[in-house]
């Protein structure tokens, strides 16, 4: 077993992984970014690294400094978590070359995996077939339009070395397909440092479901059940089930056979996701996933598998426990990502800001996994992930009703949360009889007059303090000290710096048909797509807006001729801020 981890993640992930670490004795090492140097993951953490920047490209994307902070902690093993790193096979191969171990598959692996496109060549190899696509990178809007006119629109548009939803885009017609390639290949630079993407068909009423791996160095490798991840926003998930309901069993075993046949194929070791479209009674090959997944807690509710241990095992050299015969499914698991999105309409715009309030629920088959505590802050340069509310259930209507239960008892104040739209999914009677597809939520779910929680103010501290705990570093490495401060000084909040408080209005400055085009929530323009003197009608586009690794258009309000454009590529802007005037 590793002495010292370093976890190349933050949030709600390394926490998840710092803990299981602390369970089998294992030391810990969190990375940080100036944003997360008071972040949860860093306070518990036995020692932390920061990596300087603010955005993923200055911090966690930043090879140079991860393994600066490995040689600084001499950390003999390495997990990714999920995002950033999880997936890239340079990575892997950097740690590996430096004699730590990489807590996940081999980098060539991740390379036949992590791609794609060659793991649906190395798929069909061992006979595993998925939807009709194109195997080539996309270079040119050209070949989107003649994939679609020749197998029908639409087509998806996908990062080749993504997942989670990130870098795709749906294409419905030709006169799309320049505008969504460019948009999937700048979302796909920002949050897996490349931009290669592919494309296929993408199904009009399928259910996404995934089979969950185990392999270890030893040739064994089992399927543990399925999980369903039909419930969508923007192709990410919302909620997620386990095991997938209603598929007949002999189609479960055939997906398990397939999942386990595909990494067996590409001499896969650790966890791993192999995900397939199920529709008609019959399912489709997508992707693999060369990491664990977000919402692996749904499995080890059903299966009792911790497994984070068994990552950390496997990577140690041990041999699984347990065989495929061993692996026995009870009850059901529900699993809720708690996003920092204000879904009222359907928009799901980000909401970034500080939590002022965060209580979590409590009870039987109930578990709650976050990065943040009341007062810590939701960056706009990070994915928006508040926290994972997973319940257990002896059957689905069980879980469904804990879920409902644990909901009403789960507190966020400060931001926006999708919290209104799970209740919405849940108690749906589509979602209840299990109904449901990947579209669903954007093309049957109304949540017309659905809000999101407001904004509270956090509250002032009105008892002077004397003593401070702070955190320095020194060379680079965090410490925490204590330090006493003058009653004058502590009062007026000296020795630590305050937290940003969130402006009131999320909505923005111009009024509906004012003229004036608002953004409605701090971000960064990504692209500018009107000049001055420019005709537009209602809805037409305006800027290109990122917040949350997200892209968001910002559409006119009002017909008439573009006479200010305020803002550039690259530029920064707050909740309400002015980008254009429309006459």
């Amino acid at each position: 077993m590793f002495s010292k981890v370093l976890i190349a993640n933050r949030g709600e992930i390394a926490i998840r992984v710092i803990r299981a670490c602390r369970e089998l004795g294992v030391a810990t090492v969190a990375v940080y970014s100036e944003l997360d140097r008071d972040a949860l993951h860093v306070r518990l953490a036995d020692e932390a690294y920061s990596l300087g920047g603010q955005t993923a490209a200055e911090s966690y994307l930043n090879t140079e400094a991860i393994l600066d902070a490995i040689e600084k902690s001499g950390a003999d093993g390495v997990h990714p978590g999920y995002g950033f790193f999880s997936e890239n096979a340079d990575f892997a191969r950097a740690i590996t070359e430096r004699g730590v171990t990489f807590i996940g598959p081999r980098p060539e692996a991740i390379e036949v995996m992590g791609d794609k496109i060659s793991a649906r060549e190395a798929a069909e190899k061992v006979g595993v077939h998925g939807v009709p696509g194109s195997t080539e990178v996309l270079t040119d809007a050209a070949q989107v339009v003649a994939f679609g006119e020749d197998h029908g629109w639409p087509v998806a548009i996908k990062a080749a070395y993504g997942g989670g939803g990130r870098g795709m885009k749906v294409v419905n017609s030709a006169d799309e397909a320049g505008d969504q390639l460019d948009s999937a290949q700048r979302e796909a630079l920002s949050y897996f440092g490349r931009d290669e993407c592919y494309m296929e068909r993408y199904l009009t009423k399928p259910r996404h479901v995934e089979v969950q791996i185990l392999a270890d160095t030893h040739g064994n490798c089992v399927y543990l059940g399925t999980r369903d991840c039909s419930a969508q926003r923007r192709h990410q998930k919302l909620i997620e089930e386990a095991p997938a309901a209603g598929i007949p069993d002999e189609i479960i075993a055939q997906m398990g056979e397939a999942a386990v046949a595909v990494a067996k194929g590409c001499d896969y070791v650790n966890a791993g996701t192999v995900e397939f479209l199920y529709e008609d009674g019959g399912f489709h090959y997508l992707e693999m996933n060369t990491r664990l997944q977000v919402e692996h807690p749904a499995t080890e509710l059903i299966t009792g598998v911790d497994l984070v241990e068994q990552q950390l095992r496997v990577a140690s050299g041990e041999a699984l426990p347990f065989t495929q015969e061993d692996v026995e499914i009870s009850g059901h698991a529900i699993e809720i990502r708690i996003n920092a999105e204000d879904p009222a309409g359907g928009a799901f715009l980000p909401s970034p800001g500080p939590i002022t309030t965060l209580k979590t629920p409590d009870g039987f088959g109930t578990r709650f996994d976050t990065g943040y505590e009341s007062g810590d802050e939701i960056s706009q340069f990070y994915d928006n992930l508040v926290g994972k509310l997973i319940v257990w259930g002896k059957d689905r209507p069980t879980a469904i009703a804990r879920a409902l239960r644990a909901l009403g008892e789960l507190t966020v104040e400060g931001v926006a949360t999708t919290i209104p739209a799970d209740i919405a999914i849940l108690e749906h009677a589509d979602f209840v009889a299990n109904e449901h597809s990947t579209k669903w939520v954007e093309e049957t779910l109304d949540l017309t007059g659905v809000g999101a929680t407001p904004a509270a103010d956090a509250a002032e501290d009105d008892a002077p303090k004397v003593k401070r705990d702070l955190d320095v570093e020194v060379n680079g490495k965090r410490f925490s000290v204590s330090m006493w401060v003058p009653e004058s000084a502590a009062a007026a909040g000296g020795g630590a710096a305050p937290r940003p408080r969130r402006s009131g209005g999320g909505g923005g400055g111009g009024g509906a048909g004012s003229g004036e085009v608002a953004v409605p929530m701090q971000g960064t323009i990504v692209k500018v797509v009107v000049a001055i003197g420019d005709e537009v009608e209602i809805g037409d586009p305006i800027v290109v807006l990122e917040a949350m690794k997200m892209e968001n258009n910002v559409n006119a309000e009002k017909a008439g001729t573009v006479t200010e454009v305020r803002v550039a590529e690259g530029d920064s802007v707050g909740g309400g801020d002015i980008v254009a005037v429309i006459e």
